[in-house]
């Protein structure tokens, strides 16, 4: 998807989005421009030679990658949360994960790589979709070594298969923690609970022992404190 004319009033990122548009024009791909950022999305098949061309040919030169993240798109753009009105039964996520979270979506996941060309004095941020069910891409370690741990990061919160990766393991979490937390269907109270037992000297985990439960308010109030007639009030 070709890049339209430019609103953007900035000649480096309509340079930037031109080159795209000329070194990928047979790669299905779209540009979003918001908030002064450009964001290139792309699919994951070939993602490491786009990589490698964004980092090495003259039009980008993208140097530097600042950062690499994960992200759960299932339920994006949903709150449960969001409401004016009482609950008999409060709202909790963490209790009840049904109905909302789109699991086997084929974009599900996304993988968002940060880029800076200090050459060009510009930023790119592309967003690599991933299978919901099995979400895997090519790493970029390779191209650039700071994406190691990032990575390693990325696999641990979301569960994204980093292809050649050359130490893909936890990083935040344990290693015996079970699940993924940044996933949005992961329990609040994940799924085993770890102790140290005295008597064996080591830590164990557990099943846990936490009842699910809404700990969120039943009754939404406006304050009138905040409201304009108090606001009034205060300047008259």
């Amino acid at each position: 998807m070709a890049y339209q004319e430019s609103r953007t009033g900035d000649a480096r990122l309509d340079a930037l989005a031109a080159a795209i548009d000329r070194h990928f024009q047979c790669t299905p791909y779209e540009l979003v421009y918001v908030c002064g950022e450009l964001t290139l999305i792309t699919p994951a098949e070939g993602w490491h030679e786009r990589a490698q061309t964004l980092r090495d040919h003259p039009d980008f030169r993208f140097e530097q990658l600042i950062d690499v993240c994960g992200v759960d798109y299932s339920a994006f753009g949903y709150s449960e949360w969001e409401t004016e009105a009482a609950s008999s039964t409060g709202f909790g996520r963490g209790a009840d994960h049904s109905g909302s979270l789109a699991t086997d979506d084929p974009r599900r996941f996304a993988s968002v790589y940060h880029l800076l060309s200090v050459a060009h004095n510009r930023r790119l941020r592309v967003r690599v979709h991933l299978d919901g069910v099995e979400p895997i891409v090519d790493s970029v370690v390779d191209l650039w070594s700071v994406a190691n741990w990032f990575e390693r990061e990325s696999f641990d919160l979301f569960g994204i298969l980093y292809r050649g990766h050359p130490d893909l393991r936890r990083i935040l979490t344990d290693y015996g923690f079970v699940g993924h937390p940044f996933r949005k269907d992961f329990p609040v109270s994940g799924h085993v609970e770890m102790r140290y037992d005295p008597e064996l000297r080591r830590v164990v985990y557990e099943p846990v022992s936490i009842e699910p439960r809404v700990l969120v308010a039943r009754v939404i109030r406006s304050d009138s404190r905040f409201g304009n007639d108090a606001q009034d009030s205060v300047h008259a």
